[in-house]
């Protein structure tokens, strides 16, 4: 037996990865999500979404991926970005492995050329292709962000072919400035902030109710515990009181209470200023 069935639980609350059913939409993720879905339903071209580390980016990036896809009338496709070195052509390929193109040739004018006509088919079928890139923080290219701009030039009858979501620190902001004829191409930007304590409260509360919680499982205190060591960043809510329900399940404890909460804070080596 694991914490889940000690606790009632079809799945555990609190995994950090981003799975969209868990998705809690706060009032500043809400507002965060209709402004990046009103981009894309628009082929506005350019979205960005900032936030620091734990702010919940990658899990709204995936809400709105599946959201777009359950439509059925885009061609979606998402980069995450694990390094910043980057080839020439690189993103080209990427991208055109995403929309279907397989033959492409071997230099960077053939493989535009097939993007391009592969996003005229896609138009001409009356959808719309969006590529959401996560961690574009790790943008630091000029030529990337060269190949960004010059696909955003496509277009057909003043329609662009093809929209981006761009997710990243807000270092990427300063990145992007670099660039000032792709910075100028920004529609929508929109910021995520640390989350308040009510909104961590209901927060919790929200992901134990989908993974099948009936009862509170945390006590009021230990639920005042997790917003002050979590500075507000639902990674590290979700770090913290998921480590709470491994603790209380080798405690043998039903309800998780300040005690285990600080038990696991200092081993996690968390701190309050």
């Amino acid at each position: 037996m694991g914490y889940q069935e000690f606790y009632g639980l079809k799945y555990e609350p609190f995994t950090n990865h981003p799975d969209p059913k868990f998705y809690f939409n706060s009032p500043q993720h809400a507002l965060a999500r209709e402004y990046l879905i009103h981009a894309a339903r628009g082929t506005r071209g350019l979205a960005v979404l900032l936030g620091e580390i734990g702010t919940g980016k990658t899990t709204l990036s995936r809400k709105i991926l599946s959201e777009l896809y359950s439509m059925g009338s885009y061609q979606v496709g998402l980069i995450v970005l694990t390094h910043s070195e980057f080839a020439p052509g690189w993103l080209f390929t990427r991208i055109a492995n995403l929309i279907g193109v397989r033959d492409y040739g071997n230099s960077t004018t053939e493989i535009v050329n097939r993007i391009s006509q592969r996003l005229n088919e896609i138009y001409r079928r009356n959808e719309k292709t969006v590529i959401i890139i996560d961690e574009a923080n790790k943008l630091r290219s000029q030529e990337i962000l060269e190949e960004i701009r010059g696909l955003l030039n496509l277009e057909i009858a003043d329609t662009r072919l093809i929209s981006f979501i761009l997710s990243g620190l807000p270092d990427l902001e300063h990145f992007l400035i670099s660039n000032r004829a792709l910075y100028q191409r920004i529609a929508v930007k929109v910021k995520l902030k640390p989350m308040g304590s009510e909104t961590i409260r209901a927060y919790i509360s929200h992901r134990l109710k989908v993974a099948g919680a009936s009862r509170d499982v945390f006590t009021p205190r230990a639920v005042d515990l997790i917003c002050r060591y979590s500075d507000g960043r639902p990674r590290l809510v979700n770090i913290t009181s998921d480590n709470a329900l491994l603790e209380g399940y080798v405690q043998q404890k039903q309800v998780i209470d300040e005690s285990i909460v600080e038990r696991v804070v200092s081993n996690l080596g968390l701190k309050f200023e």
